[in-house]
């Protein structure tokens, strides 16, 4: 019998499987990508006897690959917060899903495990941009602001590493940073002795200072866009500095756009912080799009789709309640 681990390379798919392995220590063959590679359960040799782990990754659109290793008898736990669309109901399946905005996948493995790998599930939803729900999830452990304060920046550090067109682009391939990651059960000796996490920091903090610079391209009344060079580094901060963004403007939507390798645009959209829905549904408009109500995306718009793309936007943020 052979384990497949597939997870979102990003900070909540990176510690939503590193609870489950502290916890349920397996050899498994490590099945990642970039933020944006989510078709992953396409790439799954899996046959009967042989049982897949998946964690922050919509099953919406890897159904058909779904039901494929279902069919073949493979046993299947999946751990998800995205929209899952018609979920296939079969016993080899057993799925743990919910897409509420306050939500994230390693809180969800938190809830299973009953926390005993709680540390981690604070340190991706704050990676997650949802600092109120990780510090509810802190509140039992008794850790001070500036303990706090690190696993926030931990958090943010391993969600920016994931953002990215390919690997190239990011600072660490995901499933290198797992391993090393999984050397520690202790997020605080792990900050301590990998050097990997200042260098990732020093590069979020040098990637959003340029993008700050940037003037945005379009303003409407309750959203904004904002369109990035064609770099390595602009890509990679796509999805921070539409967080950083969503935090400063806490009642504006906001859009990010990055130019792509099929010459057009991938978009990062966050709904605005004081409602926290819309997103998943305005990109799901689009063919390549999906996500989550607070955070989505679409991975490739055409250039000459920028335009209905503005259009959508502006219109699904437009009749959304704001806040005075």
């Amino acid at each position: 019998m052979t384990q497949f681990d597939v997870f979102n390379g990003d900070a909540d798919g990176l510690c939503a499987l590193h609870q489950l392995r502290l916890e349920a220590p397996l050899e498994s063959v490590l099945i990642t990508g970039v933020k944006r590679d989510v078709a992953l359960l396409q790439r799954v040799p899996a046959q009967r006897g042989d049982a897949v782990t998946v964690l922050d990754v919509s099953a919406a659109t890897n159904h058909d690959a779904l039901v494929s290793l279902l069919d073949r008898g493979v046993d299947i736990q999946y751990f998800d917060h995205h929209y899952a669309g018609d979920l296939p109901r079969h016993p080899g399946l057993k799925a743990t899903i919910d897409p509420s905005p306050e939500v994230c996948t390693a809180m969800l493995v938190d809830r299973y495990l009953g926390g005993k790998q709680r540390i981690w599930a604070i340190v991706a939803a704050f990676g997650d941009n949802l600092p109120d729900a990780a510090r509810e999830l802190a509140r039992p452990l008794v850790l001070g602001s500036e303990q706090l304060g690190q696993l926030g920046e931990l958090g943010e550090d391993l969600a920016y590493n994931a953002y990215g067109e390919k690997i190239s682009d990011l600072i660490m391939p995901p499933a290198a940073l797992y391993e090393v990651m999984h050397r520690y059960a202790d997020p605080f000796h792990f900050l301590r002795t990998e050097p990997i996490i200042a260098r990732l920091s020093k590069a979020r903090c040098d990637d959003l200072a340029t993008a700050s610079e940037v003037d945005p391209e379009v303003v409407f009344d309750h959203a904004t866009i904002y369109v990035l060079p064609d770099a390595a580094w602009s890509r990679r901060v796509s999805g921070v500095f539409g967080n950083h963004l969503a935090n400063r403007f806490r009642a504006r939507a906001h859009a990010v756009l990055t130019p792509n390798a099929q010459g057009g645009y991938t978009v990062s959209v966050r709904a605005p912080v004081a409602i926290r829905t819309g997103a998943d549904d305005l990109c799901r408009q689009f063919v390549t799009g999906g996500g989550r109500a607070e955070a989505a995306g679409i991975n490739h718009l055409p250039r000459d789709a920028f335009q209905e793309f503005a259009r959508r936007f502006e219109q699904a943020f437009s009749t959304a309640p704001h806040p005075p």
